[in-house]
């Protein structure tokens, strides 16, 4: 690609998109991963298609339905009640307006769907995806996998977080935990859930901690586990953590009791 040319590679462009949507195989992504790693433009193309994605995403995208709306429905459905009042008729009259009537019913069916199925996509809230702890686990390998481990690779907490600033619409706490056995490695940006997340980085003896940052989209989960991996949730000023790791359950535990004592206000 051409420093004139503002698109990706012309062979890639098609995975960058199937790769953004999780439509990807294990191998396929693997090499896509690579790839990013090994051209800029691609990897600022990738970023520029994750963001505008999470963008869409966002509750403050979706607009509720105005009142005017409501009211239109609420007059049609009475209307349609009113036509359907019982008229005294001849018979041959009531056989035709029978018919008018159930095919005039049967019409309006359809409207009623798509406005009903409409007001859905406006007011009904985004819920977490089910499948995001198998999301976690998947980007935690794929993280080591592809040499992809951190985009910012400091354990200067100063320059991770301002490193964040404008590509991410939140601002994750980012410390240090060398002192407690948890030293820092860096940040990366990373598309889990549907949307744009934060990554720190953090070992601990060999092991390889993510946590996977972003705001507060629900209720925090217990932990669980996965594929050997041991994942813990919680929630703290506003933002939802994932700590994913091959770490025992009781290491795990204690990085996430010193993040919160470092972090809390």
């Amino acid at each position: 690609m051409t420093m004139t040319d503002p698109r990706p590679c012309p062979e890639w462009e098609l995975l960058l998109h199937a790769f953004i949507d999780g439509e990807l195989d294990a191998v396929h992504s693997l090499r896509c991963e690579r790839h990013l790693a090994e051209c800029p433009d691609c990897a600022a193309e990738q970023r520029r298609l994750v963001v505008i994605r999470a963008t869409l995403a966002q509750p403050d995208v979706r607009w509720p339905a105005p009142d005017a709306l409501r009211q239109r429905v609420l007059a049609a459905i009475a209307r349609e009640s009113q036509d359907d009042a019982p008229v005294p008729r001849t018979r041959s009259a009531r056989s035709g307006a029978a018919l008018f009537g159930l095919v005039r019913r049967w019409s309006f069916i359809p409207s009623m769907i798509a406005l009903a199925a409409s007001l859905l996509l406006v007011l009904t809230p985004p819920r977490i995806n089910p499948a995001l702890p198998e999301e976690l686990v998947a980007s935690h390998v794929r993280s080591q996998l592809a040499n992809h481990l951190a985009d910012v690779a400091t354990s200067d907490q100063h320059t991770v977080k301002p490193w964040f600033g404008g590509k991410i619409d939140f601002s994750p706490p980012v410390v240090d935990l060398a002192a407690r056995g948890f030293p820092l490695v860096g940040g990366r940006i990373d598309y889990v859930g549907g949307r744009v997340v934060a990554a720190l980085i953090y070992r601990r003896n060999g092991h390889v901690i993510n946590l996977f940052v972003w705001p507060q989209a629900g209720r925090a989960g217990a932990a669980t586990a996965r594929d050997g991996f041991n994942l813990i949730n919680w929630t703290e000023a506003g933002l939802d953590f994932w700590a994913v790791s091959d770490l025992n359950d009781t290491e795990l535990k204690q990085f996430q009791a010193d993040f919160a004592a470092e972090t809390a206000p």
